[in-house]
């Protein structure tokens, strides 16, 4: 299989690269260049800033490709420009959408991809859902080979998988439970939530490709495993080796008192109970099974953060937030009590 991804070292697309490099794939790699480093020798790399339709269109002039994959497109114009730089040179072309792409609130907390697409809280799940719409179009009346693929809360070892977080990231989250200080969880942290290691995700997304059956279609790839954000919070306590203490806070509240967009992120997506039927891709996939436990995967997460203090990235404004909003919640009982 003779394959480009476009992108192909972020935290979804790097587990499949180094999947498929292990294999007899012949892996094209086009980005520009910022995390190729450890990429093995195998990995052929065409350097360029895909937004730069005629590099990209040179580069590509004499090649052919069995799957192209965008891992980076996020509005339709993006798409345009994939269609018009791969139309006739792919056998099939797959777009990472969202699984946020989905109602919201559901009017079902069982997901699968029947599931209306509509999400009127979060802009990037709406321009998802616009590429979605333009690929099927040029499915449908260009016979556009197109699989489209709709990930949800998909984590590596770059990064502790957390609901309420800065701009920063979620390591400020972790020196908090370090620290012993209270940290928040969104609404009372019953809703239930999925969490995919990116391994698991490759192995999904490797059985599509070249899949005659996947053509036209649209398939979600998550765990079959469903926690409640407490039992999330609670094991990447676990994994760090202390107690939680969790301060429960309404996600309508977060998005009112934060300039972090709460409302897509939590009121559009995780504040929302979700369990994905996968039924789909097992069909298409049957050997697929996700194997890594989220007490588990989160485990070699955290060892490997606290490896690497280069991934300790703190952030400050969000701890002030954190205590602003904890002490506002402590007063407003008192007030209330009193």
């Amino acid at each position: 299989m003779k394959a480009l991804f476009i992108g192909g070292t972020g935290i979804i697309s790097s587990a499949i690269t180094q999947q498929l490099l292990t294999t007899d794939c012949e892996l094209y790699l086009l980005n520009r260049g910022n995390r190729n480093q450890d990429l093995p020798d195998n990995a052929h790399i065409l350097q360029a800033d895909i937004n730069d339709e005629q590099q990209v269109a040179e580069l590509i002039a004499d090649l052919e490709f069995d799957v192209v994959a965008d891992f980076i497109a996020f509005e339709p114009t993006q798409l345009e420009r994939d269609y018009r730089l791969f139309a006739g040179k792919t056998k099939q072309f797959i777009f990472i959408s969202s699984a946020s792409a989905y109602q919201s609130p559901p009017a079902d907390y069982r997901i699968n991809e029947g599931t209306p697409l509509s999400n009127p809280y979060w802009e990037y799940s709406r321009n998802k859902i616009a590429c979605e719409d333009y690929l099927m179009k040029m499915y449908r009346e260009q016979q556009f080979p197109i699989t489209i693929v709709r990930p949800s809360h998909t984590y590596d070892e770059r990064s502790i998988p957390m609901g309420v977080h800065g701009s920063e990231g979620s390591w400020q989250v972790a020196k908090r439970m370090l620290e012993n200080k209270p940290v928040i969880i969104h609404g009372d942290g019953t809703s239930l939530w999925t969490m995919t290691h990116n391994t698991d995700f490759a192995k999904g997304f490797i059985g599509l490709m070249g899949n005659i059956q996947a053509i036209g279609e649209a398939v979600q790839i998550t765990s079959d495993e469903s926690l409640t954000w407490n039992q999330i919070y609670h094991a990447v306590a676990d994994a760090l080796g202390v107690k939680l203490n969790a301060v429960y806070v309404s996600s309508t509240f977060l998005d009112a008192c934060s300039t972090e967009d709460y409302r897509g992120s939590l009121l559009g997506d995780k504040a929302n109970s979700v369990v994905f039927d996968n039924s789909k891709l097992k069909r298409l996939v049957p050997d697929f099974v996700a194997t890594t436990r989220f007490d588990q995967g989160v485990k070699q997460v955290v060892d490997h953060i606290l490896s690497h203090p280069e991934l300790q990235k703190e952030d400050p404004e969000f701890d002030t937030w954190c205590n602003k909003v904890i002490t506002a919640l402590d007063q407003a009982v008192q007030s209330v009590r009193s």
